[in-house]
């Protein structure tokens, strides 16, 4: 056995959501809540003791220093605070980060918190209420800002791929080409997987919508779930406007034992890995796959020196069904290992950055409740940013085995062009839908003639173009991806002339 002192281990977990319903609470007010909810633990005077305070980015509502702010309500004096900057894949990233220091040496008791309030947000402002009027904390505080550089590069923003649910289909529509799965069965595949998510929801007690629903209610566009962007409705987008926290407590083995933590309780941190894409998806040599994801996988259980077949709960990131698709299908995982312990970003809620702390959450009571090994996946940016991590009933043979760290992907990135008049053959594409529940713009990545990347996008009004490149040209769902069409480059949008097979 490794120095009790240099092993990391989960101690505490504490959860707060509004269960569907606005609570008005301001972000670092449900962490507190969050917190609180572990006050009955052997664990819960460690708080107050944390030489170490991450926090996940808040998007909801603007702090200057949340972390320092979180140390002050808990009566902590941590020599290390961290606030990371926006990312899904923080949560395990700062997860091994401090299992890291402790097996160094360099910290005793970390905690990892995160939360969103945006329900609330949204809630107030269709009230026309100011959240600094409800007491809401505004020195330093106030309304989030936004820096458009977030978006994406300059190229993605001329071409209009600047949100996850213009871009994430990309890679959805990429993979049915290359994996030659119809559209019908495309949709069976994501509908089946989202139902599986919404039953898991509904035993999770934090889940903002706990209620199980089919594959035929997920799957099926209508008034309720119309198409945002094909192929995906709105019940296979991520549900931000949540109010959900979570709060995490990490010590040594020995410390936990000094603290008199019942053994059932303490969760042993293994460690894990992350890799980095290139940010610009327009950079990236194929959309039907993440290298950054296979090699956080790959180099998490590969350091462990196990494969999926010993792990029990599994929790991939599920923002769109894209996410968890390729991982499963990387790790070769069996079909009876459903890839969500909260019930996923659509069911479960999708609190942004910190969404993945729910899952280490939820892994943790997995364990606790008599698992063994549990896989958490975190994705962050437009599939660029992956951090995964183990946790165990027991501790690995080779104490913390984790590397917080990520590696960068390199690419051999293809050469671009200015979309022009001519003939392209479509690499992928994605059309966004009206509130009228009808094409009205695709987004398109193409290679023209000479085998150069072009990306582009039809202009808002040309709907005759959108249709020209959407599945549901005609009544039977047909393949758009690979097809080659004639465009004409008009004023910096493209006009779709002719589409053939």
């Amino acid at each position: 056995m490794s120095d009790p002192d240099r092993i990391p281990v989960i101690v505490a977990v504490g959860e707060a959501s509004g269960c569907g319903t606005a609570l008005n609470l301001e972000p670092l007010g449900l962490i507190r809540r969050a917190a609180k909810s572990i006050s009955g633990v052997a664990a819960a005077p460690l708080l107050s003791r944390a030489d170490s305070i991450a926090v996940c980015h808040i998007a909801s509502w603007s702090y200057e220093h949340p972390s320092a702010f979180l140390a002050t309500s808990f009566g902590a004096q941590p020599s290390d605070l961290f606030d990371a900057p926006i990312g899904g894949q923080w949560p395990a990233r700062l997860l091994d980060r401090a299992a890291a220091r402790i097996a160094s040496g360099e910290s005793t008791i970390a905690v990892i918190a995160g939360g969103e309030a945006q329900a609330s947000v949204s809630a107030m402002t269709k009230a026309g209420r100011d959240p600094a009027d409800a007491g809401w904390t505004t020195s330093p505080g106030g309304p989030p800002s936004f820096d458009m550089n977030q978006l994406g590069s300059a190229a993605m923003q001329l071409a209009g791929l600047i949100t996850p649910v213009r871009i994430y289909p990309l890679f959805e529509n990429r993979l049915r080409f290359e994996t030659a799965e119809s559209p019908r069965a495309q949709m069976e595949r994501c509908s089946d997987l989202y139902a599986a998510f919404s039953r898991v929801a509904e035993s999770n007690p934090y889940s903002w919508n706990g209620t199980a629903r089919t594959a035929a209610d997920i799957g099926t566009p209508s008034p309720l779930n119309r198409m945002i962007c094909e192929p995906y409705p709105l019940s296979m987008n991520a549900m931000p406007f949540v109010d959900q926290a979570a709060c995490v407590i990490v010590t040594s083995l020995s410390k936990a034992r000094e603290n008199a933590v019942p053994e059932s309780d303490i969760v042993y941190v293994w460690g894990g890995a992350g890799a980095e894409d290139t940010s610009d998806i327009l950079d990236r040599n194929s959309f039907g796959r993440s290298l950054a994801m296979e090699s956080t996988l790959d180099r998490t259980l590969n350091a462990a020196s196990i494969g999926v077949d010993r792990i029990d709960v599994l929790d991939v990131y599920s923002c769109f069904p894209i996410v968890p698709t390729l991982a499963t299908r990387h790790l070769r995982a069996p079909a009876s290992l459903i890839p969500s312990v909260t019930g996923g970003h659509s069911s479960f809620g999708g609190p942004l950055s910190s969404h993945s702390l729910h899952s280490i959450a939820a892994s943790v009571r997995a364990i606790r409740g008599g698992q063994h090994c549990a896989l958490v996946h975190a994705n962050g940016g437009y599939m660029t940013y992956q951090h995964s991590i183990l946790l165990g009933d027991a501790e690995h043979q080779g104490g913390y085995i984790g590397d917080p760290e990520p590696t960068e992907i390199a690419h051999d990135s293809p050469v671009r062009a200015r979309a022009e008049s001519g003939e392209v053959v479509v690499e992928s594409v994605c059309v966004e839908h009206s509130r009228q529940q009808e094409p009205a713009q695709a987004f398109l990545v193409a290679r023209d003639t000479d085998g150069r990347r072009i990306a582009a996008q039809t202009a808002v009004g040309d709907i005759e173009s959108a249709r020209m490149l959407s599945l549901y040209r005609t009544s039977t769902p047909t393949e758009t991806v690979g097809t080659t069409i004639a465009i004409e480059s008009v004023e910096g949008h493209i006009r779709v002339q002719e589409r053939q097979q």
